[in-house]
């Protein structure tokens, strides 16, 4: 019924969660005040004889109603200023530890979520666990406490009554926790399907084009089709148990409430006052509310409850250890490297290189042999599970994500340029930065004349930088690290998917950087490594050669027979054309 690892996720929800309570319970006081309010009114008209502009009578009854009906707006207003406190501060605390572990996480747990997941459990999510911390979690406790409230007053007029509505009382909780686990498995997996839809539609919209080229819309509209159709039945599933569960506790509530009064009828037919009476009728209907209530929060509450622990899947997920030394000075030497996602597949083995200061380092090897992956180790975005990775003297994890940061830059076919200005993408690289350091840095990728014509640095970069080709998205973002005096480049793939006029500029900046800085080239294109001072070939995560590329062109290995079929390729196609 009640989750502690949620409650406990949000730091000081306990207090207000208390006040929340005990502000319904004054508000059901209250109630109670206008009630007998009501009846000592009634009692008063049908005893009293006296002259009816007597009205000293009516006094106690009159202050009864209105305190009562005061003290329960002042409960209900300030309950109400209460649960929006709740409610602001889950969300912005649970927002906030989302978002710090998640840039803790730098992106891996993209690979087990998806972006869209991530982005619906921390907006669509949030808001159903406010749900659950506002309306459940107070109700639940008034719920429980109230009845015992009434319990007591009803028992003092009548016993009997009393009796009958506290043994009706247990069948709404045990109602609930019978659906409580067919919920949870509903729940679940309407929350599975939701965000299987939120990715299939993100996927969809984002190959929009190679849908459409390859005349396969049709293909992924069904998809779309059948996740929806999916997700319709999940949610029918839900609102046909929450029917259930409503019409199960009104027949309770409503059956209950009528055998006290039957009980209670009974008694004034032998001898019980009928003020009294009447006083257990209001009471009786009074007393299956807040459990009633607490039925129908439930199941707000159960889906507030499966999007909390999506985000406590992620909250618990082991972030990279992060020292607290400086990044220091070159070299960078990995020893023994290995790595593995989830202790499943070993990405990368036993991996052994050396990255000397004002050095070009090549890493080679076909698509998915585990190039990337070492990039994101060589800036600290994940450890190695075994191995270390020394840095001047100090192992990366002593060394702070900031001062790595500072000090590496990576450039490649997923740099991302922000949907702003030219100039906003720089400052946000370096808020100190001039005007003059950026037409220097447009000048060195061959970009001053465009970014002159377009609009100057106040030009507006579309989402997904789709208003710049793939070389000019790729020559943005090395002239945005080309302003950061950084001791390590690594450019992953950033000759890739571009023209030759780009790639040559890349290609010269990457010479150019030489003269201060260590850079680390990860490339298929083979024809690009020549000018590195040492290359090293991957093969399925293992390092099978490292040499100069006149070394291991004359080895005639793995690297030269891939170098070779690539310029057979490269020639072929040239002398087709």
């Amino acid at each position: 019924m009640i989750d502690k690892e949620l409650i406990k996720l949000v730091n000081g929800s306990s207090k207000l969660i208390i006040k929340c309570t005990l502000l319904n319970l004054l508000a059901l006081i209250a109630n109670v005040c206008i009630t007998a309010g009501i009846c000592l009114a009634i009692s008063i008209t049908i005893s009293r004889n006296t002259d009816e502009t007597d009205l000293g009578w009516y006094i106690l009854p009159f202050n009864a109603i209105i305190g009562g009906i005061v003290l329960r707006y002042l409960a209900s207003l300030i309950s109400g200023k209460k649960r929006a406190m709740l409610g602001a501060m889950v969300k912005k605390d649970l927002r906030d530890r989302l978002v710090f572990k998640l840039l803790e996480l730098e992106g891996m747990v993209e690979e087990q979520i998806g972006a869209a997941g991530i982005t619906q459990i921390s907006i669509e999510g949030i808001e159903q666990l406010d749900l659950y911390f506002t309306n459940y979690i107070p109700q639940f406790f008034f719920a429980m406490a109230s009845p015992i409230i009434l319990f007591i007053i009803c028992a003092a007029i009548e016993i009997g009554t009393a009796l009958i509505l506290l043994a009706c009382l247990p069948v709404i909780p045990i109602a609930i926790i019978f659906t409580s686990k067919y919920a949870k498995k509903v729940f679940a997996k309407y929350w599975g399907k939701y965000i299987t839809m939120g990715d299939g539609f993100l996927d969809a919209l984002q190959g929009l084009r190679e849908l459409k080229m390859f005349m396969a819309d049709d293909v992924g509209a069904k998809k779309l089709a059948n996740n929806a159709d999916e997700f319709r039945k999940v949610t029918m599933k839900v609102l046909i148990m929450q029917l259930a569960s409503i019409t199960i506790m009104d027949l309770v509530a409503f059956g209950g409430a009528g055998l006290g009064i039957a009980r209670a009828v009974i008694e004034a037919e032998g001898g019980l006052n009928p003020v009294h009476l009447f006083f257990l009728i209001l009471l009786a209907a009074e007393f299956f509310l807040p459990l009633r209530a607490l039925g129908s929060a439930f199941h707000v509450a159960m889906n507030g409850a499966s999007a909390g622990k999506k985000i406590l899947t992620i909250l618990k997920l082991v972030s990279p250890h992060r020292g607290t030394s400086e990044f220091g000075n070159m070299p960078i030497n990995l020893k023994d490297v290995s790595f593995s996602y989830n202790n499943s597949r070993e990405i990368l083995k036993k991996i052994n290189l050396l990255i000397p200061s004002r050095s070009i380092i090549a890493l080679t090897g076909e698509s998915g042999s585990g190039k990337t992956t070492l990039s994101k180790i060589m800036l600290g975005q994940i450890l190695p599970t075994s191995g270390e990775i020394i840095i001047g003297d100090k192992n990366i994890a002593e060394i702070t994500r900031e001062s790595l940061y500072k000090n590496a830059a990576i450039t490649g076919e997923s740099s991302y340029i922000f949907n702003e200005s030219i100039f906003y993408n720089f400052k946000l690289a370096k808020p100190d930065v001039t005007e003059n350091e950026i037409w220097e840095a447009l000048k060195k990728v061959q970009l001053y004349e465009f970014v002159k014509k377009n609009g100057g640095l106040g030009k507006s970069i579309y989402e997904g930088a789709s208003n710049l080709s793939g070389g000019e998205k790729q020559r943005l973002a090395l002239a945005i690290n080309l302003t950061l005096k950084k001791q390590l480049y690594i450019f992953d793939e950033a000759t890739s998917a571009i023209d030759k006029e780009s790639e040559k500029i890349i290609i010269e900046n990457i010479l150019a950087l030489k003269r201060f800085a260590s850079v680390v080239l990860i490339t298929h294109r083979l024809i690009n490594t020549e000018f590195a001072d040492y290359i090293y070939h991957i093969k399925q995560g293992v390092l099978v050669e490292s040499g100069s590329y006149k070394e291991l062109i004359s080895k005639n290995g793995e690297y030269a027979s891939l170098y070779n079929k690539q310029t057979a390729l490269q020639n072929g196609g040239a002398a087709n054309a």
